[in-house]
């Protein structure tokens, strides 16, 4: 307890401290929180909110990190309201039960943050138990949190006295070192939020954190993986073949990769054996399943329907993967995949980056919003994203990007872009990229065979398209040629290359090497805008 009033959390009912995995699901079914299903796993429904709230989150204006803040990308809340909904939320626990988790985001001794997560629900708990870093029994002797989260969904602001937007809000205090949320029960936003704050303290450490999976290879070779919730992190870095370090958030240090997290969060929607047999696989006694609709006799789960989201998720720990890496520690990676989900259409299935490139295309972050990945979001939508993650961003993109290409220069990595999202025509018309293809193309990729083929550049991106890859048709591998109307693709293509343009001259510092490396189409205006943005 007087750990806990270090934060101003007193008087309260029973503290359940670092309960094990049985315990805390023993605690969630008595409390009827959720569900079992017939293969063991603990089902929620998490209500209103399915999915992350990024208009709800706050990092707090304080004076040691005014002016490190990128505040073009963060919503500021002034100290007096964060100490009001503080003061309120602390009040809301006194007399409630509490379940404590202590535990390390990232899996490098060397760079690794302790920290404390205080949860309502016991399913959450069990949640940050299963995604974070499980200390061993000497290291939790002398845990002491340099972070702290308070997660209390049973609480909800006033928008209004609040200044904040709704009931929900996940806020971030780095001179406090806390973050507290309320009014959502979407426990995505506790792991988001640590991640946040990974990435702005682990720059400041000369660490790139990175929103990717990672895996490597029986020949040691480490791969990551770059891309937002829905594009295949997951699916495409738990791969058989090869070795899961982790499927969502890593750092590169001057040593190698690191995981900062023990677990996985997958989204399960479509799941099948057949297609994911290791994330079907891992979907067992202690992991956690978000709004997965399920049979009321058998308990058996749908994973087809989106009753109530397209973002149904599955958390389990990252050992529940066969072969996973643990720690989660790897060399210096040989291959990096820029993954996106292009909703037009007309990006490459797979193109290798220059080193300017891969900035270009790090700093744009572009794929599509899928459905489901956040609330309001019913079909995808187009959109940049800075460094495939600039919701959990609180530096500017530029402090990432000159890490990324600093390392991928000293390490000597190959950089793919590779879309999964559509061919031959855009959303409504074309389909979905097939996931065999894809694979065949990202294997042909780590094991080198893309080294020695012969390129051609797209006319608009400047994208090298390999001509051939073992185990994909030559004909889809140009996207032009998957299009029946080839003005309707070249006017789409140049559509895209505008869009680029005119996002990459929202930023400023970008060095004219990197603004060439973009799209150079003439048929409008994108060279004029690139032309300006180097000036």
């Amino acid at each position: 307890m007087d750990k806990l009033a270090s934060v101003g959390l007193y008087n309260t009912k029973n503290v359940y401290k670092n309960l094990s995995v049985a315990r805390l699901v023993e605690e969630a079914l008595k409390r009827e929180e959720g569900f079992l299903t017939a293969s063991g796993a603990f089902n929620v429904y998490t209500g209103k909110y399915t999915g992350r709230s990024p208009n709800d989150k706050f990092i707090v204006d304080e004076p040691s990190a005014h002016d490190k803040i990128w505040w073009g990308n963060n919503k500021p809340i002034d100290e007096e309201h964060f100490e009001s909904i503080l003061k309120r939320l602390l009040a809301y626990l006194q007399n409630r039960d509490i379940f404590v988790f202590d535990g390390f985001a990232g899996a490098d001794p060397k760079y690794r943050l302790p920290i404390r997560v205080i949860n309502e629900f016991a399913y959450q708990n069990l949640f940050c138990r299963q995604l974070f870093i499980v200390p061993t029994e000497d290291e939790l002797a002398t845990h002491e949190p340099g972070f702290t989260v308070i997660c209390a969904p049973g609480f909800k602001a006033n928008p209004k006295t609040d200044k904040v937007n709704s009931e929900a809000f996940i806020i971030i205090s780095f001179e406090k070192k806390l973050v507290i949320i309320g009014g959502s029960q979407y426990a995505g936003e506790i792991k988001k939020s640590v991640f946040s704050v990974m990435n702005y303290l682990m720059p400041q450490a000369g660490v790139l954190s990175m929103h990717c999976s990672a895996n490597v290879g029986k020949d040691g070779s480490t791969a990551l993986f770059f891309g937002l919730s829905g594009t295949g992190k997951t699916t495409l870095s738990a791969d058989p073949n090869r070795f899961l370090i982790g499927d969502d958030e890593h750092g590169w240090s001057d040593d190698g990769i690191f995981n900062f997290e023990g677990g996985c969060y997958a989204k399960c929607i479509n799941l099948t054996r057949e297609k994911e047999p290791q994330i079907y696989d891992a979907i067992k006694f202690g992991s956690v399943l978000e709004n997965v609709i399920v049979d009321e006799q058998t308990r058996i789960p749908d994973y087809d329907s989106d009753k109530i989201t397209e973002n149904t998720r599955a958390a389990y720990p990252v050992e529940y993967i066969p072969g996973a890496v643990i720690p989660g520690i790897g060399g210096h990676p040989k291959t990096v995949v820029f993954l996106t989900a292009d909703a037009f259409g007309v990006l490459p299935p797979i193109a290798k980056l220059s080193r300017e490139q891969a900035m270009y295309y790090f700093i744009s972050g572009y794929t599509s919003k899928l459905a489901g990945t956040e609330r309001g979001i019913t079909e995808p939508q187009a959109t940049f994203s800075s460094c495939f993650g600039s919701p959990f961003l609180p530096l500017s993109p530029m402090v990432y990007a000159k890490l990324l290409g600093e390392k991928i220069e000293k390490h000597n990595s190959n950089v793919f872009l590779v879309n999964t999202g559509w061919t031959g025509g855009a959303y409504g018309t074309g389909k979905r990229m097939n996931l065999e293809y894809t694979r065949a193309m990202i294997n042909a990729a780590l094991d080198g065979k893309l080294d020695s083929v012969e390129y051609e550049p797209d006319p608009v991106f400047g994208l090298m398209i390999p001509k051939s890859c073992p185990g994909v048709p030559t004909e889809i591998l140009n996207p032009k040629n998957t299009w029946k109307d080839k003005a309707a693709y070249d006017a789409t293509a140049v559509k895209l290359a505008e869009s680029f343009t005119k996002n990459i001259a929202k930023f400023s510092g970008i060095a004219s090497e990197v603004i060439a490396a973009g799209p150079q189409n003439k048929g409008k205006n994108c060279s004029d805008i690139n032309e300006k943005t180097a000036s």
